[in-house]
């Protein structure tokens, strides 16, 4: 009955040959005797075995078998594979005297697991007889490596697409560079003859990704079915378009929240200058009896310095210390972020001597610091030294660089370095670095030659360039050059309230009385209302904010006082240095 059942081979330990066991008869009780009940249950073992990473335990456990099946030998194949063991994979399945499909397809999952693509690609080409599945595995690992081309083309070719078939395509074209990969992922869902719940993630993920978050929630909307993993990726939408109660609305949406959700959530107001809220998601997360991970504190490492809290980010820190994330590099990294936008240099610097072993984004983190606080010399320092080190920079690197030569008002040093990065080290230039290039001329008179470079430049200028021309236009009373920018400027943004301003400050410094009325008319006329400026000051554990031109503070007449005073201290100072110099 059991040979009528499964194909039945024994290895001979001795030989290692195959042994048939209509060829020896005193076997084929033996055989018997290990029932397909026990072939089922010796299957199972060796599966646990292998899952619990103990593939001595699970050979040996075959190797006693008497009587294997298919399952068998594909169960043994798949423990190699699984624990990593690929040589071994191959040298089973090459001794294997059972075939399937399933054991094809293992050697395709194994070799694509090992970023083994062309191996992968040989052993589906090989395959007698392809399945759904053996397409599956060749499909998602093109598109795991971005050969979303070939990944069409294997897709085209499936005589019965499935599920998992179409969900994988929409997630590779969703990742595909440029505009046309996520409008042939929509299409192709659109196309679908049924989804699961997975397809809808993927898609609202993908629209995400991709900046479309209106399309992204109309697909959501649409979603019969509405999982958390589909929450979580929508709120991820709100988040990056500054959407936060809507983001928050789903969120408490959510009823079983883990890690993944509570972090995004963080994040997002982290992210969005919302430090404060941030922080007291933090609590609740914690009173929930959910245990942050580095994710976690990178966040509030944002959120501490969105507020420029020093004391918040200490204390954020001691917690750092007590969860055992202060070795780990990405917060370590925030923490330096933080300290330097909080105002402490110093505690930056100490902070990455505290790392062993600083990758680029460390270097790039400590030479940002030091370029934000306009030390030169010392971003300059840490440069060289990662040089000496053989780190290789990259644009952010320079960017930094570059950055602190325009507080330093190095022209020809910020000149030497864009060369060094474009000529030396092979880097493109992006918008950002010529823009600090125009920056630094700009800041030092020579708007002529920042014009020149904006003409030289190959794309077009945006507004953070023509804006630094402006401030510069603004200092140095340039009308006509100002006039040009202003205009520039505007065609980017209308409604740019700076740029009126600007322009009518540069107006009113040369004598162009008329011009000044202009634009204040030309303001009214298109409901272009001047930003108000802000600041806030931490007394304690209170935070005290400032309005231009809001008196409602309770204290407002004691601040009065307190600046009358001081600004009496600075003009008696003032006098007082001119007597003795």
């Amino acid at each position: 009955m059991l040979t009528g059942l499964v194909s039945v081979s024994l290895i001979n330990q001795t030989s290692s040959s195959t042994v048939s066991v209509r060829q020896c008869p005193s076997l084929f009780v033996l055989a018997n005797l290990f029932s397909t009940r026990d072939v089922y249950h010796a299957n199972l073992n060796i599966a646990a075995l292998s899952r619990a990473g103990n593939v001595d335990a699970a050979r040996k456990l075959f190797d006693r078998m008497p009587t294997k099946d298919v399952v068998t030998w594909n169960t043994m194949l798949s423990t190699y594979w699984q624990n990593d063991l690929l040589e071994h994979s191959r040298t089973f399945f090459n001794s294997m005297p059972l075939k399937n499909v399933v054991s094809w397809n293992s050697m395709i999952a194994s070799c694509v697991q090992n970023d083994m693509l062309d191996d992968a690609f040989r052993y589906f080409s090989a395959t007698p007889e392809k399945n759904a599945a053996s397409y599956n595995a060749m499909i998602s690992g093109l598109v795991r490596f971005g050969r979303v081309r070939e990944a069409q083309k294997l897709f085209e070719e499936m005589p019965f697409p499935n599920v998992v078939s179409y969900t994988t395509m929409i997630d590779g074209y969703a990742r595909m560079e440029g505009g046309g990969g996520i409008q042939s992922a929509r299409a192709l869902f659109d196309a679908m003859p049924c989804r699961n719940a997975v397809t809808w993630t993927v898609m609202i993920n993908g629209l995400v990704e991709n900046g479309l978050y209106e399309e992204a929630w109309k697909v959501f909307e649409r979603m019969p079915q509405k999982n958390d993993v589909a929450r979580t990726a929508m709120i991820t939408g709100f988040c990056k378009h500054g959407k936060m109660e809507e983001a928050m609305t789903l969120f408490q949406e959510i009823r079983f929240r883990d890690r993944i959700s509570w972090n995004i959530i963080i994040t997002g107001y982290a992210q969005n200058g919302r430090g404060e809220e941030a922080l007291n998601l933090f609590s609740q997360m914690v009173r929930t009896g959910m245990q942050p991970d580095d994710l976690t504190f990178v966040s509030l490492f944002t959120a501490c310095a969105s507020l420029a809290s020093h004391e918040e980010g200490r204390q954020t820190y001691a917690l750092v210390i007590k969860h055992g994330f202060d070795s780990d590099l990405s917060v370590s990294n925030a923490l330096i972020t933080m300290y330097s936008k909080c105002g402490g240099i110093i505690d930056s610097e100490l902070a990455f001597g505290q790392i062993s072993h600083p990758d680029l984004v460390s270097w790039n983190t400590i030479i940002a610091a030091f370029a934000q606080h306009g030390f030169y010399d010392k971003a300059r320092s840490y440069f060289d030294q990662m040089v000496t080190l053989r780190v290789q920079p990259d644009g952010i690197t320079f960017l930094s660089l570059l950055s602190a030569c325009c507080r330093a008002g190095k022209v020809g040093e910020s000149m030497n370095l864009f060369r060094l990065m474009v000529h030396d080290y092979g880097i493109p230039p992006r918008p950002e670095h010529y823009a600090c290039l125009v920056d630094v001329m700009s800041r030092a008179g020579q708007i002529q030659r920042a014009c020149k470079i904006i003409l030289e430049m190959p794309f077009k200028a945006d507004s953070s360039i023509w804006g630094a021309i402006l401030a510069a236009c603004s200092v140095h009373l340039d009308v006509k050059v100002g006039e040009l920018a202003a205009r520039r400027i505007l065609n980017f943004d209308p409604f740019n309230s700076g740029a009126y301003v600007m322009l009518s400050n540069i107006y009113a410094a040369a004598g162009m009385w008329k011009d000044v009325n202009r634009i204040r008319v030309l303001m009214k006329e298109q409901g272009v209302k001047k930003q108000k400026a802000y600041s806030w000051l931490q007394i304690g554990n209170k935070t005290h904010c400032f309005v231009g031109g809001d008196p409602s503070h309770p204290n407002i007449n004691d601040i009065h006082v307190a600046l009358r005073r001081i600004t009496l201290h600075m003009k008696v100072k003032g006098d007082c240095e001119e007597i003795f110099v």
